[in-house]
């Protein structure tokens, strides 16, 4: 099972669950969890080959998976937990998973809060995601880690996201970044889905506005469904958590209390 901690503030209290993005840990939600404590019960969960779960799927070791896969996982740790609903938050892909619980076991989600979230691959983002797949073959993967980090947070004030994103992708083995690279042949088509198909759970985005990779087709989904609310942060990047965290905790609180 994954690596989990949970902090119970009561029984009756409302539960949150962080799901962190590709190449992180649950440490990325650090400037989160004081604040939420007060509140609610919170669940940190490392996904499979990530933080404290690193060694704990041998068994997946010799195999590729799928986003409904890593999803499994994060029920597998709702059930041992006995948590039979909560509000969710995530951080760029750690949207599509929720996203996918969502498909999975809507009645799990009490609501969504997704941050920096991925919805549609831009003409960039494409070829970002192309050029990735060409260079993982021959650049060591920690370069183009870095690489990333820079084009998709390139401003001084990204500086705090960017290295968190760096030091923690520096944990990450290289069969397990390439696993998850891999994850990415999924996408496009996932993604053409849940725009398609919405699931009337309420969710709240948080965006920085500095996001040029993903702000577009958020505003653009957002439209379309009748659940979804958007709010742009400023003098925020992809990580918007870490980039503005009182800003995204303030609204995140709110969201929840107002759905719970």
């Amino acid at each position: 099972m994954l690596y989990s901690k949970q902090f119970i503030k009561n029984s009756t209290a409302e539960w949150v669950v962080f799901i962190h993005g590709a190449g992180g840990s649950s440490s990325i939600w650090f400037k989160q969890l004081r604040e939420f404590r007060q509140h609610f019960n919170v669940l940190l969960i490392d996904l499979r080959g990530h933080g404290k779960s690193k060694n704990l799927l041998q068994e997946h070791l010799r195999k590729t998976y799928t986003f409904t896969d890593v999803t499994k996982d994060v029920l597998e740790v709702l059930d041992d937990r006995r948590i039979k609903a909560a509000h969710f938050i995530g951080i760029s892909l750690g949207c599509l998973i929720i996203r996918t619980l969502g498909e999975l076991q809507p009645e799990r989600i009490k609501s969504m809060i997704l941050g920096g979230a991925i919805t549609r691959l831009t003409i960039r983002s494409k070829v970002l995601m192309h050029a990735g797949n060409v260079l993982k073959r021959v650049m060591p993967y920690m370069w183009l880690y870095k690489l990333l980090a820079w084009i998709i947070m390139p401003k001084k004030r990204h500086e705090q996201s960017r290295h968190l994103f760096i030091e923690e992708a520096k944990r990450l083995a290289r069969k397990e970044f390439l696993r998850w690279t891999r994850l990415t042949g999924e996408i496009n088509p996932l993604l053409r889905y849940f725009h398609e198909k919405e699931i009337f759970i309420p969710t709240l985005y948080l965006m920085g506005e500095e996001d040029y990779m993903f702000l577009a087709p958020v505003r653009a989904i957002v439209k379309q469904h009748q659940s979804a609310i958007l709010e742009v942060v400023s003098n925020s990047g992809h990580v918007v958590n870490v980039d503005q965290p009182d800003i995204f905790n303030q609204l995140s609180i709110q969201f929840i209390q107002k759905h719970s």
